[in-house]
């Protein structure tokens, strides 16, 4: 595995891709071999010992490191995977794509700009002096004072309520009643002081209208529900296919409010290295400090990893490794073509 690094001395995505051929696809996604190609990432980058746990949430400083999934949803329906697929872990930040997509469902695309902005911030995920650099306003979704903004915007006359419509919501992305892990939550509640005060910063802002703890804490609840590598993935293929979920049928957003979500989540999804991810693999995606991520290539599928070891921005290393492995043999790369051949 090669790791680049930042003139500070962290690092930048890692990549180990020189003997992987690169495919250029612009059109339908190839599925016959997809089976075999996750197989051959999950084998190649099982044995990756970098990151760390993410020791400051108390229960996920507890996640087993061998832990590693692989799986994919294609837009057809089908679903493959290899690994730990069935392994529950909580969805932490990842959440924070798909309740952006229900606001923008709701409220609609002008009103969230407005509130909530699409520019990165270019510093970590839970910066206070981001929010403070730019007026109180939380920059975009992906970080957590634009989440909290975030859910504080799905409808519901009380907290309770909200978070019935966040789960139920996150459900329908997943094709299946997702549950809150009650640990999870606990855990978080004691170790969010600092969401607590970003929270707080909204509102003497004027961006929050209700009680910033109520919006803390749901934003809490809706890191804390249980999924699996293979939610992932059907989740990430909802938004590939237009809003409507392959396993199911059911259509959960617009096929507007899609594009407007991967586009945010294209500039945003690996806080201050997306810029570096969108550059080396090429497609949106979002990633969670319990080591999951999700990456979805439009009108194709998505994939869904999971490993909890984490590098310095708190992205899954194995989980990047993986997916840009599968971008390049896949040709997911948005920006990828290849020169038009003349007879």
């Amino acid at each position: 595995m090669v790791m680049s690094y930042t003139s500070d001395g962290n690092e930048n995505i890692p990549t180990d891709f020189d003997d992987v051929v690169q495919q250029v696809s612009t059109g339908t996604l190839e599925h016959n071999r997809i089976d075999e190609l996750l197989l051959e990432a999950h084998d190649r980058y099982s044995e990756v010992d970098d990151g760390l746990l993410a020791h400051y949430i108390p229960v996920l400083g507890q996640a087993n490191p061998e832990t590693f999934a692989i799986a994919m949803s294609h837009v057809g329906g089908s679903l493959h995977g290899v690994g730990d697929c069935k392994h529950q872990f909580s969805i932490q930040s990842i959440s924070k794509m798909f309740v952006y997509a229900l606001v923008l469902q709701e409220h609609g695309h002008e009103a969230v700009h407005e509130r909530i902005g699409v520019n990165n911030t270019g510093m970590p995920f839970n910066s206070v002096m981001a929010v403070e650099l730019n007026n109180g306003h939380p920059m975009n979704p992906m970080v957590n004072a634009g989440a909290i903004a975030t859910t504080e915007m799905i409808p519901g006359k009380s907290s309770a309520k909200k978070w019935e419509n966040v789960r139920e919501g996150l459900s329908a992305f997943a094709g299946r009643p997702l549950i809150l892990d009650d640990e999870v939550y606990e855990s978080e509640s004691e170790a969010n002081e600092r969401n607590k005060a970003l929270g707080r910063l909204l509102k003497s802002y004027g961006r929050l209208e209700g009680d910033p703890l109520n919006a803390v804490d749901v934003y809490t609840k809706q890191c804390s529900l249980n999924i699996t590598a293979n939610d992932l993935a059907v989740m990430g293929a909802t938004l590939a296919d237009g809003g409507i979920n392959p396993v199911t049928g059911q259509r959960v957003v617009s096929a507007d409010v899609c594009r407007d979500t991967l586009a945010t989540v294209a500039t945003n999804g690996l806080y201050e290295r997306s810029g570096d991810w969108l550059f080396e693999i090429g497609i949106p995606a979002k990633s969670g400090v319990s080591g999951g991520i999700v990456a979805v290539a439009p009108g194709k599928g998505a994939i869904g990893a999971f490993s909890p070891l984490l590098d310095m921005a708190g992205n899954s290393v194995r989980a990047q490794l993986a997916i840009g492995h599968l971008s390049r043999a896949m040709g997911l790369n948005l920006f990828a073509s290849a020169p038009e051949r003349r007879g």
